[in-house]
């Protein structure tokens, strides 16, 4: 029946960099959207200011590995040495129960749901992707520097990184490439109506 089909939720998905802008933009769609963010699991220590089960589900790697075997993860990777993963039930109940869900996820996260996803009863047809590209490598290194909160070496790490992710983005259902915040968000906004008018 179409009206049971309307009462499932999408699940959007955006990537990018660190550094390309896409944790504000994930910000301001659940300030201003009927979304709900999906909050990730991570063994990677909580930044100044993070909050446990609000920015992260911050676990050790031992609880982190025991959650592994145990199947609660929908998908999960080693980023920067540490691992980040999705828990299945944040995904599959709000769904079905009608929510629109955020997630931000790097790359692998990204391919990995949504190649389950296609395989997927609940989730098939629900996922749309963007990724947010840097307007140049350099403005992403000034935009790391400007942030203070990585050493050189890291900073020049998630750069090697960074070239990797973008040879990602021909995966992804869209692509914007990042201006200025108030333009980013507007784009991104209407690819989130678009999404839900496609998906409903």
């Amino acid at each position: 029946m179409l009206e049971n089909q309307k009462s499932k939720g999408c699940l959007f998905i955006i990537s990018g960099p660190a550094g390309s802008g896409k944790t504000t933009l994930c910000d301001g769609l659940i300030n201003q959207e009927k979304i709900q963010r999906i909050i990730t699991t991570t063994t990677r220590p909580p930044r100044n200011g993070e909050v446990d089960g609000v920015d992260y589900h911050f676990l050790d790697r031992a609880s982190f590995e025991r959650k592994i075997q145990e199947g609660a993860f929908y998908e999960y990777a080693t980023v920067h040495n540490n691992y980040y993963g999705t828990e299945r039930s944040a995904l599959v109940e709000p769904i079905l129960g009608g929510h629109n869900l955020l997630l931000n996820i790097d790359v692998q996260g990204a391919k990995t749901i949504s190649e389950k996803a296609a395989q997927d009863a609940v989730l098939k047809g629900q996922v749309i992707t963007l990724f947010v590209e840097p307007p140049s490598v350099s403005e992403l290194e000034a935009r790391l520097k400007n942030r203070g909160t990585d050493s050189a070496d890291e900073i020049k790490r998630r750069l090697e990184v960074a070239r990797e992710e973008i040879l990602q983005k021909i995966h992804y259902d869209h692509v914007i490439i990042s201006q200025t915040k108030e333009i980013d968000f507007n784009k991104v906004r209407s690819i989130y109506y678009a999404a839900i008018e496609k998906t409903n």
